[in-house]
């Protein structure tokens, strides 16, 4: 399927640059822009995983076995935490 799309001098020059340096038709560069967009549009509804992605593997607890008994240590937290 063909699109035919207008294109500001400035965003053209920058997409010939690239094409050039990367050994590519400015076509390639576009599609891959293209496909890039549209991986990256939700449509406004972003997946809980997404909004925390960033947070992933960032944070370390101190506590060994966390992954393992997570319920017993979320157990004693709350009961402490009341005291």
């Amino acid at each position: 399927m063909q699109l035919t799309i207008r294109m500001p001098d400035d965003q053209m020059s920058r997409i010939e640059h690239i094409a050039k340096k990367l050994g590519l038709k400015k076509s390639d560069v576009t599609r891959m822009a293209i496909k890039k967009f549209i991986e990256e549009y939700n449509d406004g509804i972003e997946k809980p995983f997404a909004k925390v992605k960033h947070l992933l593997g960032v944070v370390e607890s101190g506590v060994p076995d966390l992954g393992q008994r997570h319920r017993d240590h979320l157990i004693k937290k709350i009961k402490s935490h009341g005291k």
